[in-house]
C-alpha cells in the first residue's frame, strides 16, 4: 500500500484506525486469474475455515493449481469426495471451458479496457459466476483499487460492526461510508474484512 491510499483512507479518523491496527494490505494482481477465479467459487456460501479446507482438498485432486485442463479432466466423484457440491463441480467446469474458449480473454489485460461495471456483465455470462465472485475477481485476481462489494456478508457485517457498533446500516448508508475511500475502496474493504475476521 502507497503513501497516497494511506493518505485517502487516513481521511476518514474510524479507517485510520484500522490502518494503524492492521499490518499494511495490499491489492494486487493474482499470478494466475483462473486460480483464483476458482478459489472465489469455491468460497461462495461457505465460512473462511470450511472453504479453506475444501479448497487443499481440490487441489490434491487436481494435484496442482487450477487450470482449466486440470478442472475439465478431474474426476467428478473424487471433486465430489473433496467436499465440492454437484452444483460447484458444474460452476467450475463452466469456468475452465470459459477460460479456454479462444473467443474470450479474462485475464487482466484481456480486460483492462473494461470498466468494473463491464467486466462483472461479462464474468456474469458465466454460469455459477454471480455478482459477488465476479467482484471477488476484480479485487483479488485483476487488482481493480476500487471495488466496494456490499454483496458480502462479512463487508456488510464489518462495516455496521466498525462503524455502528453492531446496529444496522442501509446499504445507501454503506455506500456514503464507503465513499470517503475513493478511488481506493478496494483497500478499505480489506482493512473491513481484516477487523471482522479478527
Amino acid at each position: 500500500m502507497d503513501d497516497r491510499v494511506a493518505a485517502t483512507l487516513r481521511e476518514d479518523p474510524t479507517m485510520a484506525t484500522l490502518v494503524d491496527r492492521h499490518s499494511p494490505l495490499d491489492v494486487a494482481p493474482a499470478a494466475d486469474e483462473f486460480a483464483r477465479l476458482c478459489t472465489s467459487i469455491v468460497n461462495q456460501q461457505l465460512s473462511t475455515a470450511s472453504a479453506a479446507a475444501i479448497r487443499e482438498r481440490f487441489l490434491d485432486v487436481l494435484g496442482g493449481e487450477p487450470t482449466p485442463d486440470r478442472v475439465l479432466a478431474a474426476d467428478e466423484s473424487a471433486l465430489r469426495e473433496a467436499g465440492l457440491s454437484e452444483t460447484k463441480v458444474e460452476y467450475l467446469r463452466d469456468a475452465a471451458a470459459a477460460f479456454r474458449d479462444d473467443e474470450r480473454d479474462f485475464t487482466r489485460e484481456g480486460l483492462a479496457n473494461l470498466s468494473d461495471d463491464e467486466v462483472v456483465e461479462r464474468l456474469t455470462e458465466i454460469r455459477g459466476v454471480g455478482a459477488w465472485t465476479a467482484r471477488m475477481y476484480l479485487i483479488f485476481a485483476l487488482g481493480r483499487e476500487d471495488v466496494l462489494p456490499l454483496g458480502d456478508l462479512a463487508v456488510r457485517k464489518g462495516i455496521e460492526q466498525v462503524y455502528a457498533d453492531g446496529g444496522e446500516l442501509s446499504r445507501a448508508e454503506m455506500r456514503e461510508i464507503g465513499d470517503v475511500w475513493r478511488p481506493y475502496r478496494s483497500y478499505g474493504t480489506r482493512y473491513i474484512w481484516a477487523e471482522y475476521e479478527s
